[in-house]
């Protein structure tokens, strides 16, 4: 018998290559995209880009701390020269009489949770049906929730309106709610149903050959596996009806009941343009929220997208 040469075992190249011949196409991707994102170009591409995007944020911040003199007579990177700061501004952003930021913050989360909530979860109960109950005119149906996508927003604001109105539901918190889940719902229901049909089929059936339902099924073997996707559109979701400010502006105006912190911003940039200490704070307020959840949720957000970018 003929000896095998050591070489022909332990060549690390050879070895490489079968693995990656055995693996599936959509790993073969994945691997190739990981060593392009890894590259040394790619991580200096990064690096610039977060320093572009951390100058503005940081400039805020510095401003909002900074006495009103001081913001009048100097730019915010001067405050090494003179590191003058004081609370004064958030004090009278939050509880000052004539801004009230406090009541449209809670306004803001009142808003946002629920429009949150609702379509992700009318959105999983639609996609589970497309991808896993067959029923008459299913592919028609998804294309044509799929086809919703291209409908801008501005041509629905009017007719909502005007039934919103006629149910007596204008200038509530019902009517934005209702507005960003009908707005979200296609994208939703079309992400969801990719990452549902990704799913391998036997785990389906092999709940179903031990007795379990739909609703089994739904929440005890594909729900615990959707968690990136739903964070990922989770985050989407709630940095669109945070930062909103043309539905919000529509539907409930002004008003201190109802209205969330962006109309308020506007109304500071509008009408009190050269007070800047009180619109950097407030505007840091706003933003300080979104950075929180996205911060605290992305490692959700790259497996969700990660999931999605190795499908086929």
């Amino acid at each position: 018998m003929t000896a095998i040469p050591p070489t022909t075992l332990t060549d690390p190249t050879e070895v490489d290559t079968r693995k990656v011949r055995g693996l599936t196409r959509a790993e073969q991707r994945a691997i190739a995209a990981k060593g392009r994102l890894s590259s040394p170009w790619a991580s200096g591409i990064a690096i610039v880009l977060a320093i572009l995007w951390t100058v503005p944020t940081f400039g805020l911040l510095v401003t909002s701390f900074r006495p009103r003199s001081e913001i009048r007579g100097s730019g915010w990177w001067t405050f090494l020269q003179n590191p003058a700061a004081t609370l004064e501004n958030y004090s009278e952003v939050l509880f000052g009489s004539s801004t009230s930021f406090a009541t449209f913050f809670v306004n803001s989360v009142v808003i946002t949770l629920p429009a949150v909530v609702i379509p992700i979860s009318l959105a999983l109960l639609a996609a589970y049906a497309f991808a896993w109950i067959p029923f008459r005119g299913r592919e028609v149906l998804f294309v044509a929730v799929f086809a919703l996508q291209v409908v801008p927003i501005q041509v629905t604001l009017l007719p909502l309106l005007q039934q919103y109105v006629s149910w007596g539901l204008a200038g509530s918190f019902w009517v934005v709610w209702l507005s960003h889940s009908i707005f979200a719902l296609p994208l939703a229901i079309y992400l969801l149903h990719n990452f549902m049909k990704d799913i391998p089929a036997s785990l389906v059936e092999a709940a179903r050959v031990d007795g379990a339902g739909h609703v089994t099924v739904f929440f005890r073997v594909l729900l615990p596996l959707l968690t990136p996707a739903i964070a990922s559109f989770g985050i989407f979701q709630f940095l669109w009806v945070w930062n909103d400010l043309l539905v919000a502006l529509v539907f409930v105006g002004g008003t201190t009941d109802v209205a969330p912190l962006t109309v308020r911003i506007a109304e500071l940039a509008g009408t009190r343009g050269s007070q800047w200490h009180l619109l950097s704070a407030g505007a840091f307020v706003a933003m300080v929220v979104p950075l929180v959840v996205f911060l605290a949720l992305q490692r959700y957000f790259v497996r969700g997208l990660l999931a999605g970018s190795v499908k086929g």
